[in-house]
Formats: C-alpha cells, sequence, structure tokens
C-alpha cells in the first residue's frame, strides 16, 4: 500500500540524546529546561516574556529554531506543566494565561491524551469517560477507589490544585555533541544542514553557560570506519549561531569528503568567559560582521596560508624584523620579545623579497634616472650571532639612504662593500 514507506527499528538511545541536544538548543530562551521523555521539552518561559516581547514572540521563536533543525512541533502554553504537555500532545496549539482557565482548556481532551496505561482508559470508557471533562464531574474519592491514585492526582497537578515542582535539565560542564545521519553523505556542503543541529545545541549551551567559543572541531565519521576532523576557528570568540553556520558552510565548500560521513560531532575546543558588555550610546556596526569575521570567510575561502598578518620583530635587520603570523591566533601581528623593534617614517613597510643591484656611475647611483640622496647614512650592522646558518641572513654592513629619482619615485636604498641596492620603495 506505501511501496515508499522506510521503516526503522526505534532507538531509545538515539531518541535520549536528541532530546538533550533539543534541550541545549533550548537554552537560547531561557534557561529553566526540564525533558519530558521520550519526546517532550518543557521550557518555563515566565520570566523571559519581556525579553521576547511576549509570549506569541517566543512561541515563534522556539517553533521556528525546531523547524530550522528539521524537527515538527506541536505546542502549548499553560500555567502548570502537566497542562501544557496535555495540550501539546493533543495539538490543542493554544496558550492558556491564567490557572482559572485551565478546567475549561481541560474539557474538551481525550482521555487517551495524559498516557495513563490502557487499563486504566479502558475502565474509564467503560464508565462512560472519554474526555478529560467527564472524568472532572466525578467524586475524586470514588475515582481514587476505582482508578488508583495516579490519574486523580494528574488532574489536580494540571489544574494547579497541586505543586508540580520539575526536574530542571542539568547543562553540562563541556560540550560535545553528535549526530548520526539518516544516511550516508558523499559530498561535504550535505553536511551543513546536520551541522545546523549541532551549532543550535552549542549555541544555547554557550548562553546558558554565559561564555564565548573562540575555537571548535567537527569530526566525520566515514563509512569505512576512519575518521576526520575539520577545525574551526574565530576571528573572535562568539556565541552566534549563524555566524558559526556561515564559516562552517565555508569549509564545506572547499572539502573533499575521502570517504562518505555516517556521524558528526561537534566540540568547543576554545571556551572563555562571556565579557561585561553595556548598551552603546549610537548606533555601532552588526555585530559578527566586522574584520574578524571577513578574515574567517577569506582563510575559509582561500586557505589558512593565503591570510597572514604582519608583525614586528626585535631585529634591526629590515629582511627579518618583521613577522607573519595566523591572523586570528590571540596576539597576532606581534612577536613576544625583551626588546621591541622601532621603525621610523623614513622607512619603507614593504620590502623587495631581495635587494636589487643598482647601476653606479660618476653622478650616483641609478634607478630609472640617476638618484638624488635625500637624508644622511643610516648604518645598520647586526646579524653576527646566525652567520653561517643555512637560510639565515647573517651579518649585515650597511648605510641606507633615502633617494629621488627624476620622475618623483621614492626610494631605500642601501650601500656595502658590493656596491648599491634597492631594497624599498615608498608608496
Amino acid at each position: 500500500m506505501a511501496p515508499g514507506l522506510r521503516v526503522f527499528e526505534r532507538d531509545p538511545g538515539r531518541e535520549a540524546r536528541a532530546l538533550a541536544d533539543l534541550a541545549c538548543a533550548a537554552g537560547r530562551f531561557t534557561p529553566s529546561v526540564s525533558l519530558a521523555p521520550p519526546d517532550g521539552l518543557l521550557l518555563e518561559i515566565g520570566g523571559c516574556l519581556r525579553l521576547f516581547g511576549g509570549v506569541a514572540a517566543i512561541v515563534e521563536a522556539v517553533r521556528t529554531a525546531c523547524g530550522e533543525q528539521g524537527w515538527s512541533t506541536e505546542w502549548a502554553v499553560a500555567p502548570t506543566p502537566l497542562a501544557a504537555r496535555w495540550l501539546a500532545r493533543a495539538g490543542a496549539r493554544q496558550s492558556v494565561d491564567t490557572v482559572v482557565e485551565l478546567p475549561a482548556a481541560l474539557v474538551p481532551l481525550s482521555c487517551a491524551v495524559p498516557g495513563w496505561p490502557a487499563e486504566t482508559v479502558a475502565r474509564l470508557q467503560s464508565f462512560g469517560c472519554t474526555r478529560l471533562g467527564d472524568l472532572m464531574q466525578l467524586p475524586a474519592a470514588g475515582l481514587r477507589q476505582r482508578l488508583g491514585h495516579g490519574p486523580v492526582d494528574d488532574l489536580l497537578r494540571a489544574r494547579g490544585e497541586v505543586p508540580d515542582p520539575q526536574r530542571y535539565f542539568v547543562f553540562p560542564e563541556q560540550f560535545a555533541a553528535a549526530l548520526e545521519l539518516p544516511s550516508r553523505v558523499e559530498y561535504a556542503e550535505g553536511l551543513a544542514f546536520a551541522g545546523q543541529r549541532l551549532f543550535a545545541a552549542l549555541a544555547g549551551w554557550l548562553t546558558i553557560r554565559q561564555s564565548l567559543v573562540r575555537a571548535c572541531s567537527l569530526q566525520l565519521t566515514h563509512d569505512d570506519g576512519s575518521t576526520s576532523v575539520l577545525p574551526l576557528r574565530l576571528g573572535e570568540p562568539c556565541a552566534d549561531e549563524a555566524r558559526l553556520l556561515r564559516l562552517l558552510r565555508e569549509h564545506l565548500g572547499r572539502l573533499t569528503l575521502p570517504a562518505p560521513v555516517e556521524a558528526l560531532r561537534l566540540t568547543a575546543d576554545e571556551v572563555i568567559a562571556r565579557p561585561g558588555d553595556s548598551g552603546r550610546l549610537f548606533t555601532e556596526a552588526t555585530a559578527g560582521e566586522g574584520t574578524a569575521a571577513c578574515l574567517e570567510r577569506l582563510r575559509a575561502r582561500l586557505g589558512e596560508a593565503a591570510v597572514q598578518v604582519l608583525g614586528l620583530r626585535a631585529d634591526y635587520r629590515p629582511e627579518c624584523a618583521t613577522v607573519a603570523s595566523d591572523p586570528l591566533a590571540a596576539g597576532a601581528g606581534r612577536e613576544l620579545s625583551s626588546a621591541e623593534a622601532t621603525f621610523s617614517a623614513s622607512h619603507p613597510l614593504w620590502l623587495l623579497p631581495t635587494p636589487q643591484p643598482l647601476a653606479e656611475r660618476a653622478d650616483g647611483p641609478h634607478w630609472h634616472g640617476p638618484l638624488q640622496l635625500l637624508t644622511r647614512g643610516e648604518r645598520l650592522e647586526s646579524g653576527w650571532w646566525d652567520s653561517g646558518e643555512p637560510d639565515a641572513t647573517g651579518d649585515i654592513r650597511r648605510d641606507y639612504f633615502v633617494a629621488r629619482n627624476g620622475q618623483g619615485q621614492w626610494a631605500w636604498i642601501f650601500r656595502d662593500a658590493q656596491g648599491w641596492y634597492l631594497h624599498g620603495v615608498f608608496a
């Protein structure tokens, strides 16, 4: 009758892990999350209404987040946890504002909604009770004798007549979430949707822990049993799910899978405490769209070695005074040293790969014509400690000058025992 139907054996372990991941993701909306196994979550939103702008806004945000992760949801809002669960299970999709309104909202629900044992439901039907409203009209003492205390106590908790404390979900100290894919993925771009579930859980966990992530890693388990790791490093710590997903998609766009992928595991490798922040007086650029975010995307597209920054190194030799470093590393652009190299405006910021020999005539060195020396000689003599070492600059003895030719071009030149050389050009 349904040839396209796919049947799977139920896996309670995977269901529990999926529910825990959803609980982590729900940390973006409220810190008070409770598990209602096997397929329910309870979110206490009373303290978050002003933040989101009311019940309708927070319900829509939660439903959108679940839909983006591929989950279909039934929801309800009620003053008591059990009433909210029953209304959601019945597909009511309604919001009950006060305890006074609860009995009227519960009346039309079927007696099968609470999930009582089949024997209890059958006995209720034998009494002619098919709805909770029918059950509420019967004397509580007689119901306890016929059905036991469970159904009666449930009704009292659902209507808010007795307390119903909940055990809150405990968010883990360290974040690591795994996801088994429903089918093998052969192309890297196909992992983006599955990764969205993991990053949603990470964003919620970071919100609850008041933390930011600087680096995380996505482990791919292939169908041949091997694993590979995709490191993700951010330009600045963040907890923004959208930014994390953009970075993931950039990396996946240039990733070639060695074998089809069967499972994913996301681990937060570097996490820092979220610093305190205050409101801004004036409008500023959108968070996550600055220089650091641009560097993240460039490195993901071009490769890590293609994007570097220059920093200072404590060395007077021009060839050794700068160093390329990772722009996303802490302290990038500056090499730690007890000394600090200093540069004046008479030095160009960019040098030639190797000094270029200059022709020398009676009127001095030439570069596109005769050069006029504009400064006195600056003697640089340094580097005796690495003379003779492979690929080392070694000891130098040079006199540097700023010069200009007839075309108005400015150059940084030096003279040593071998003659004149061009070493840099001013912009």
